[in-house]
């Protein structure tokens, strides 16, 4: 179970340790106290409607606040840094995440890296602006035609290339311009909600080893997801899904990390049930990253109706399965205008499972609905203030263990003010 720790135990835990240097500001190996939010909590909050939330909200400004492991970082900070990469999960470690993100997938030597999908090159690094890697790409840039009314294409995998061609690449906003008819173009697809002004001088792509090492250094703990391949498995008829799920655990072992500091993940049941069985002391925190809304063999699927839960949330737990992760928009609905728990959150807590949830200033502006992860509340949602509305009852009524942001200051602030 993700470990909620108070503020005053991470102060005394800070103070005991030495510190190093990052982003040029003295930091502890256990986590630094001296978080740094910026303004965008406190622009959030004066967003609000005015409320008994806003009210117990605006008195916490002036803090201190601590760091939480309530507070996930998403991929780092990828609202305005290049997803993972050095500069988003040490922004994100600043804004107080407790726990930072390595999405996890292999290269063509089957050496494990941090990537949100095997094949999202072409959209999060610079690889179709490198010749010699761009011609390695598995479907390589097709400008968009405008008469024919076709898009701009490209598909570049890890797989495709070595790690020594992976540290080749520089890390960019993850989007792409569909409308491009040049490289540069494509390249330049950044949503208006973000920013690439964190991007310029390039995002620094890691190593799943790599991140391991950075995310201890920063003092934060480990959820590491295990991507589904994009490639048949056994990758080049030897590397089955038992070992790439076993390479994961293993890399942690051999950095010495304490199994209870990590908290993997992955969409694919049969991964997690692999971690129960074969790793444990891993296994006991695995995630299972709900995503039956769309995957193909649960045709059916309602979150408002437990009758079409395959397996049932009861089932999950037999299987030893004690975390469960759905997106945001699966935990709640709204009730005589106001947001609620859903049918879905009241079956999880009913058999006992523990919930995570995903992910906070991912979508769009709320102003204009916000989107897909806030699809079940668009109703009551008209501007960006009503995002601590629904962080106060995936904390409340839900009783989520942490939630990931795509902005951890946010949930850093609103942890702290609650003393979550």
């Amino acid at each position: 179970m993700i470990r909620l720790i108070k503020g005053a135990a991470k102060l005394a835990v800070a103070a005991a340790v030495a510190a190093v240097t990052v982003l040029g500001v003295s930091t502890a190996h256990a986590q630094d106290t001296s978080v740094q939010l910026g303004p965008r909590p406190f622009f959030l909050i004066q967003n609000m409607d005015d409320g008994e939330l806003k009210d117990t909200l605006e008195a916490c400004q002036g803090g201190p606040f601590a760091p939480t492991n309530f507070s996930i970082g998403h991929r780092g900070a990828p609202l305005q840094f290049p997803e993972h990469t050095r500069e988003s999960y040490e922004a994100a470690a600043r804004m107080g995440a407790g726990i930072l993100e390595c999405d996890v997938t292999f290269t063509a030597d089957r050496q494990l890296v941090c990537r949100h999908s095997q094949c999202d090159l072409h959209t999060t690094t610079d690889i179709l602006a490198i010749p010699e890697l761009a011609a390695k790409c598995s479907q390589p840039f097709q400008p968009a035609d405008p008469d024919a009314g076709t898009p701009a294409t490209a598909m570049c995998c890890t797989s495709d290339i070595t790690l020594d061609e992976f540290r080749m690449l520089t890390g960019k906003m993850d989007a792409a311009n569909p409308n491009a008819t040049t490289v540069e173009e494509y390249l330049d697809g950044t949503a208006n909600f973000r920013t690439d002004l964190y991007a310029l001088a390039g995002g620094t792509l890691m190593t799943h080893a790599e991140s391991i090492a950075l995310f201890d250094q920063l003092g934060a703990d480990f959820t590491p997801e295990l991507k589904e391949p994009s490639v048949e498995m056994p990758f080049e008829g030897e590397y089955t899904q038992e070992m790439y799920a076993q390479q994961l655990i293993d890399e942690y072992i051999a950095a010495g990390i304490d199994p209870s500091r990590v908290w993997p993940q992955s969409f694919n049941i049969g991964d997690v049930l692999y971690w129960i069985e074969n790793a444990p002391e891993f296994g006991t925190q695995a995630v299972y990253l709900d995503d039956r809304y769309e995957r193909p063999g649960y045709e059916g699927f309602d979150f408002m109706d437990p009758a079409t839960f395959t397996p049932t949330m009861d089932e999950l737990v037999a299987d030893g399965v004690e975390i469960i992760a759905p997106p945001m928009w699966m935990l709640v609905m709204v009730e005589d205008g106001e947001i609620v728990p859903s049918p879905y959150t009241v079956a999880a807590k009913e058999a006992g499972l523990d919930i995570i949830t995903w992910t906070l200033e991912r979508s769009g502006p709320l102003s204009t609905g916000g989107g897909w992860y806030y699809q079940s509340i668009a109703e009551v949602t008209d501007n960006d203030g009503d995002m601590m509305n629904l962080l106060d009852v995936l904390a409340q009524d839900v009783g989520v263990l942490g939630v990931f942001a795509d902005w951890p200051a946010t949930v850093t602030y609103y942890a702290n003010c609650m003393d979550l």
